[in-house]
């Protein structure tokens, strides 16, 4: 149990930032990351020592996340793979980093998870059409309209700065 806590006090901070990224909010977060380390200390058995110890704790966080927003709030997958193969550039260098993860929790949920798979977390597009049950075409849509989203959301926060 003293192992636990060790393990709990050493890892939570980072997890918790990791957590927050993928709810929607403070307190989504917080249920997400007790879960986590739930399961963790439960599959302790199933850790081989190949690779980080944190890297496998943060893949339980994400996998704890996804499967949260799948049994609560479906998807709702998209199956237009329509997208533009357009470019969409985020310029982030006048927001703060609290501003820019508001934006982000606001996105939809298939917006949102496939934004910080793909981006914060490099994670490909066919390995999120997995996590997610959707086709690598849905994932690239989703990423395109998060990034859509995002940049609009940044722009109009620009100009009411400028407007301040």
């Amino acid at each position: 149990m003293q192992s636990q806590s060790q393990v709990y006090q050493l890892f939570a901070g980072k997890l918790f930032a990791l957590s927050l990224k993928y709810c929607r909010n403070y307190q989504d977060a917080e249920d997400v990351l007790q879960d986590s380390f739930i399961n963790a200390f439960h599959k302790i058995h199933q850790f081989k020592n190949k690779g980080s110890f944190e890297g496998w704790l943060r893949r339980i966080v994400i996998t704890t996340a996804l499967q949260k927003y799948k049994e609560h709030s479906p998807l709702h997958v998209l199956k237009d793979e329509n997208y533009m193969e357009e470019e969409v550039t985020l310029d982030e260098s006048s927001v703060s980093l609290d501003v820019l993860l508001t934006f982000i929790q606001s996105l939809p949920d298939r917006y949102r998870l496939v934004f910080n798979l793909y981006v914060l977390d490099n994670y490909s597009h066919k390995e999120i059409s997995e996590m997610l049950s959707i086709s690598e075409g849905t994932s690239k849509s989703n990423l395109f309209r998060a990034k859509k989203i995002l940049k609009s959301k940044l722009e109009e926060y620009q100009i009411k700065l400028q407007k301040a």
